[in-house]
């Protein structure tokens, strides 16, 4: 799953805004606020170590909490005694709290500092975690499965923060793209990670072993993370100011923002609905399941590489609307088939990978144009699109289980949907917007 909003492949349209040209703080990290009381001040220098190593670990945190459990959704069910939406719903639970992390994390670290902050949630993560392991009942799970999101996306949001306190220019160009492909590989490991949890030890094991990652990260940030806000750089109010209120109200911003939300909506209906209906194509055994989306996972990230690498030639946004366009024919296509009982594994498979690494191209091409027409608030702008994208698929993961077990139709719609609704999103956009052409 793609759970960033930086276009991987060394496409520069605005994603990654820091090189050269530092936004100010309260825009760099993850949350739109009016700083009345800041402190110009020398950014402090790094720390003898590198935290590159540990950034990445905590940017990993998300992704494979989202992924790694998907490959035992159906046993889950199975042992809580729930349904399929039930256990789709702990997917959704786990969105909502990454969205809400998005939106509150960046102003609390802007506050009260990185390393306080950070640390708390490492360790409530970490609990979070095993909390889910130990989860009697899909309530208690759906809960503790908030609270695992909300907390474990202080790694991408003050660790963004980190690396704007800690490096300038193309050294923080740099590790932002460590922490980017980092998000980006993890979800291609995590189903078979999960796969070998599960086939080995249960469903429950993955929570544990999210748990002993926690602690992990936990510690390797008290040892290697410093304090990288000084006390006369911390603002002191935490209340919203008008800089997301003035991207909420730009159209060329907004529109491709909205649509990559509505690719990620597609990708949460995949997520949550392919375990189960894999399941009846390929047999009971996990490890299919397990490579199935390892490899779309795979693919779709690959696309989005060959996407960013192509940005230029083609005008702004055209690639996200060959890829909605695409989706919207695979999805068309799977509904068609499951309708009218002609769905196998040879239709549905070729047809999601097609579906899923079209989502490359949408993914990254709207995140880079949205993000490029907020040069000086990149920050606030990702964490809204950030906020807005698990919002979204907190909505559409549970709606693609509708059908139960058999949801390849369900899912089918949603995803269509998602891509319909995209490109109307994008004609709102001006043909010029985020790029500039040679």
């Amino acid at each position: 799953m793609r759970y960033g909003t930086v276009a991987l492949g060394g496409d520069r349209r605005g994603a990654t805004a820091v090189p050269g040209d530092r936004p100010s703080r309260p825009a760099a990290q993850g949350g739109a606020m009016s700083a009345t009381s800041t402190v110009t001040a020398p950014a402090p220098r790094a720390p003898s170590r590198s935290p590159a190593a540990v950034l990445g670990l905590l940017a990993a945190l998300v992704p494979l909490g989202g992924d790694m459990y998907l490959p035992g959704l159906a046993p889950l069910a199975r042992d809580l005694r729930t349904g399929v939406l039930g256990a789709q719903l702990t997917l959704s639970a786990f969105f909502l709290g990454v969205a809400a992390g998005h939106f509150v994390l960046g102003r609390l670290s802007d506050r009260y500092g990185r390393r306080g902050p950070l640390l708390t949630c490492l360790a409530v993560s970490a609990l979070a975690a095993a909390a889910c392991a130990l989860a009697p009942h899909v309530a208690a799970l759906a809960g503790a499965r908030f609270v695992q999101g909300l907390a474990g996306a202080a790694g991408v949001v003050i660790g963004r923060a980190v690396v704007s306190d800690l490096a300038r220019g193309r050294r923080s160009a740099r590790a932002f793209s460590a922490m980017m492909w980092t998000i980006a590989a993890a979800p291609i490991a995590a189903p078979v990670l999960g796969g070998v949890l599960i086939a080995a030890a249960g469903w429950r094991a993955v929570f544990a072993a999210l748990a002993v990652l926690g602690l992990l990260a936990f510690l390797a940030a008290l040892i290697a993370l410093p304090e990288t806000l000084p006390l006369h750089a911390r603002t002191v109010t935490f209340l919203p100011g008008p800089t997301g209120r003035s991207l909420l109200r730009d159209r060329d911003q907004v529109a491709p923002a909205v649509a990559f939300a509505l690719g990620f909506g597609a990708l949460a209906a995949y997520l949550a609905a392919a375990p189960f209906f894999l399941r009846d194509l390929l047999g009971p055994h996990i490890a299919p399941v397990a490579a199935t989306l390892t490899l779309n996972a795979l693919a779709l990230v690959l696309v989005a590489a060959a996407g960013a690498r192509l940005a230029y030639r083609f005008p702004p946004l055209w690639p996200a609307r060959a890829g909605l366009a695409v989706l919207l024919v695979c999805a068309g296509l799977l509904g068609a088939a499951a309708a009218t009982g002609g769905l196998n594994a040879g239709v549905c498979l070729p047809l999601l990978l097609l579906a899923v690494a079209s989502l490359g191209l949408v993914l990254g091409d709207t995140s880079a144009v949205a993000l490029a027409r907020a040069p000086r608030a990149a920050g606030v702008a990702a964490a809204l699109m950030a906020s807005l994208q698990f919002v979204i698929g907190a909505a559409t993961a549970p709606l693609a289980g509708l059908g139960g077990a058999r949801a390849v139709l369900p899912a089918a719609a949603v995803m269509g949907a998602c891509a319909v609704l995209g490109l109307l999103a994008l004609t709102a956009a001006e043909p010029h917007a985020g790029r500039d052409h040679p």
